[in-house]
């Protein structure tokens, strides 16, 4: 669980990252919840970007991409969303 702390250290890492994955008008696929999966397995926190043909809520979207990817969400901004998911045999983040 992360605290506002470590939430804010991430914020703050996510700052220079580029959304790599987009969600659109047919909003979550199994597909893409499985590319997601892999990318943050192998990233630990990436961002992603809600386009504005999606209708879906960002909020609701992230919260659906956390639990089937078992990560966390860190923020939600306007229509980024940011997850960080720890790697358990080689962490790349350490928290200060």
């Amino acid at each position: 669980m992360l605290d506002s702390k470590k939430r804010s250290y991430l914020t703050k890492l996510s700052n220079d990252l580029d959304p790599i994955f987009q969600v659109g008008k047919s909003s979550l696929t199994t597909e893409l919840i499985d590319a997601i999966a892999q990318a943050i397995d192998k990233r630990e926190l990436i961002k992603i970007s809600v386009l504005k043909n999606c209708l879906d809520d960002p909020r609701e979207i992230a919260e659906t991409i956390a639990a089937r990817t078992h990560s966390e969400v860190v923020r939600v901004i306007g229509k980024k969303i940011i997850l960080y998911k720890q790697n358990k045999k080689k962490p790349k983040i350490e928290f200060i």
